[in-house]
């Protein structure tokens, strides 16, 4: 972000000199704006009046001015905390800034500046214009059939480099879910509906004298579905884990009904960690709560404490489950064809996400795959960010969303594993 070279004084200090305490007021909420808090022009207008109402005699009522206008959610606190610290510690801000974006030796113990989402919003800088071109100078411009966004959709995740992988779970957190409905037992007035509501009908005769009886129809009213996920966090699925979810962590605040639960070598439910509106902060959380990430795998018995504890609350008016899992057992399978039978029958559909699915020469022979295999409805791949933009398509079409390929040699492996 450009900024003005007039020197910043500290809210701590005298009165600032030359008049730009507004000013610089004004640039401390958009480094606010840009770090993701909701502020607007308006907030700008209230901080600004906030701060000449106080002074900047006092650095903390200073800082509970702003913080009274512009903090209007619990988990903004700590990022304006921090931006507070960053911005008004040290007058001359343009040297840090340019600190920041170059690198340097740093002790241990020696602060590094704050969280990336704030030090991005700090060092953010307008691109620079391209150099004027010489009039003798032909340029020509070819247009190439690829670009470096297609190959990033692609590439598989465990191959991707530190930066692609960043810039994906940004995409992932910018991909737009489906809004899912499904048809419910509860019936709304509908004129095209396939069935009568003979109540409704007879109260509309009798307002009419009861000469002509107005046939009234119904049809099944649509709400939200009930999405439960489970990730498997064992350490063979490490980096497909971590991008499913940033995926859970997009359907746990657009889906009212969702559950989310990780598996390794014990369950764990992170559905409350998942709610919160910011990622960095709510997978920080959810990693705090599981202790055998990138560990050990015993599916079928994580799978049977779920369904001993968790089934019959979270599968509750045909839910959806999302399973992703390679299938790679350390306990041989063990109780896995029970478990999963009993998750098939509780849910009104079961998708299985398999990274393995992406090779076509793929063949069930581990014995977890063979006990999961026959208790799916669907299966597909999840290894790269065009496979994720097919599983939404695959989420907003809820009612009939799959893929005939799949489909087919999944049946031609069922047979395969009953013979």
């Amino acid at each position: 972000m450009a900024r003005r070279p007039e020197p910043r004084d500290t809210p701590a200090g005298d009165t600032p000199t030359g008049g730009h305490l507004a000013e610089n007021v004004l640039q401390f909420v958009r480094v606010l704006r840009a770090a993701g808090l909701r502020v607007g022009p308006g907030d700008m207008l209230d901080a600004v009046r906030a701060v000449e109402a106080v002074g900047p005699a006092s650095r903390e009522d200073f800082k509970a001015a702003l913080a009274a206008v512009l903090v209007t959610r619990r988990q903004d606190v700590a990022l304006f905390d921090e931006a507070f610290h960053i911005f008004w510690k040290d007058p001359d801000i343009l040297g840090r800034l340019m600190g920041l974006l170059l690198p340097r030796l740093r002790t241990p113990g020696e602060d590094d500046g704050g969280s990336q989402r704030l030090r991005d919003a700090l060092g953010a800088t307008p691109p620079e214009a391209d150099p004027p071109v010489p009039a003798e100078t032909q340029r020509v411009s070819v247009d190439l059939d690829w670009s470096a966004q297609e190959r990033l959709g692609t590439l598989d995740f465990d191959k991707m480099s530190a930066e692609e992988f960043r810039r994906a779970q940004r995409l992932i957190d910018v991909l737009r879910l489906p809004a899912l409905r499904v048809p419910a037992r509860r019936r709304r007035p509908d004129p095209r509906g396939r069935h009568v509501d003979l109540r409704a009908s007879m109260r509309a005769s009798l307002r009419g004298g009861g000469d002509i009886i107005p046939l009234c129809r119904t049809a099944p009213e649509p709400r939200p579905p009930t999405v439960v996920a489970l990730c498997d966090i064992s350490g063979s699925m490490d980096r497909y884990a971590r991008v499913f979810l940033r995926l859970m962590h997009g359907l746990a605040n657009r889906e009212p009904h969702f559950h989310g639960f990780v598996f390794g070598t014990r369950l764990t439910n992170i559905t409350r960690p998942l709610r919160d509106r910011d990622p960095d902060m709510a997978l920080a959380a959810a990693a705090a709560a599981m202790p055998d990430w990138a560990g050990g795998t015993r599916i079928g018995a994580c799978l049977t404490e779920f369904n001993r504890l968790w089934s019959r609350r979270v599968l509750g008016q045909g839910a959806l489950v999302l399973l992703l899992t390679d299938g790679l057992d350390r306990a041989e399978a063990d109780g896995l064809d029970r478990a999963m039978e009993r998750l098939h029958k509780s849910c009104r559909r079961l998708i299985w996400l398999n990274p393995l699915l992406r090779w076509d020469g793929f063949q069930p022979k581990a014995a977890g795959v063979r006990a999961i295999l026959p208790h799916v409805d669907d299966f597909r791949p999840v290894h790269s960010l065009d496979s994720l933009a097919q599983l939404v398509r695959v989420l907003s079409d809820h009612a009939a969303g799959h893929s005939p390929r799949r489909l087919e040699a999944a049946r031609a492996w069922r047979e395969a594993l009953a013979g």
